[in-house]
């Protein structure tokens, strides 16, 4: 609709005082909006993400944690009536994406490069991404390696997460790590999987304080020069409040969380896919992977 924005400034500024307006779209209604006639006081945004085992127990939708890591949370894979429909419904998905979505930011004439990104990035999930290396395998340059992320990221196919730091221009100059809001995108093993679902749950009650609650909260990761590193450091008014490291079987605390832990006395979890029993140890909570999900506040 030409002109849209336009046309909801005049409705929102001609409503009567009770009346609410609800207005809803894809994430490129988000794209159109950063260009144009600014809607500026006038709306609070509410960002909707893949479905969570804490929404699912909200609304009465059963589900297994398996179920989550093999369909990912977008609906309609999610409640598919098999694996063969859901697969269909992401294969169309991402064909429409690629080829069309992606057309709206600018011309770009190299479809094929933005879809070679895409599909290295569904092999490096949870590791550090460095453009240079991703530029050199699809033979582009860094900063159009890190363009076209950008892209898949307004899309809201991929969310990066930038190592904690103070200083906030440096924190974005490091290497970022990348995961996808689709888990049934990730091509990795069970593991990889996990972790990366375990980010979207993660990144999804980050944005619920931020976009219900007006919290300043961000999520990380930490990374030291010595190589000690923790998948997720949850930022609350720029402190970590808690670090949570990602484990599939492995019940043994790892070694970084037990650094940081000691080193700065900063809550820490590990979360366990496969865990027996939970336990407290050394100051560190081992907690089960879907006990953890559900705890995740929305």
């Amino acid at each position: 609709m030409p002109q849209w924005k336009t046309y909801l400034k005049g409705i929102y500024d001609t409503k009567l005082p009770h009346q609410k307006i609800l207005v809803t779209g894809s994430a490129r209604l988000e794209i159109y909006n950063q260009a144009g006639d600014s809607l500026a006081g006038r709306f609070f945004l509410h960002r909707l993400l893949p479905l969570s085992p804490a929404e699912c127990d909200k609304v009465g939708v059963s589900y297994t944690l398996d179920h989550f890591l093999e369909r990912g949370g977008f609906p309609e894979p999610f409640l598919a009536n098999d694996l063969i429909e859901a697969n269909r419904w992401r294969l169309q998905y991402v064909d429409s994406l690629l080829r069309v979505d992606v057309i709206d930011f600018e011309n770009i004439h190299n479809l094929n490069a933005i879809r070679l990104v895409f599909e290295l990035l569904r092999e490096r999930v949870g590791s550090s991404i460095s453009y240079s290396s991703i530029a050199e395998d699809v033979a582009i340059s860094p900063n159009t390696v890190k363009k076209y992320i950008e892209i898949l990221e307004a899309l809201y196919i991929v969310f990066r997460i930038t190592p904690f730091s103070h200083n906030i221009a440096r924190s974005l100059l490091k290497e970022p790590k990348v995961y996808f809001f689709d888990t049934g995108l990730v091509k990795n093993n069970d593991g990889i999987k996990f972790e990366n679902f375990v980010a979207t749950c993660l990144f999804k009650h980050v944005l619920s304080k931020i976009d219900y609650q007006a919290e300043n909260y961000a999520l990380r990761y930490l990374h030291t020069k010595e190589r000690h590193e923790v998948d997720f450091a949850l930022v609350h008014n720029d402190q970590v409040k808690e670090m949570v490291e990602v484990k599939h079987a492995d019940h043994i605390p790892s070694p970084s969380l037990h650094y940081f832990h000691e080193k700065y006395q900063i809550p820490a979890v590990q979360v366990v896919k496969e865990l027996k029993r939970e336990r407290r140890e050394n100051g560190i909570e081992k907690i089960q992977g879907l006990h953890f999900l559900r705890s995740l506040a929305l």
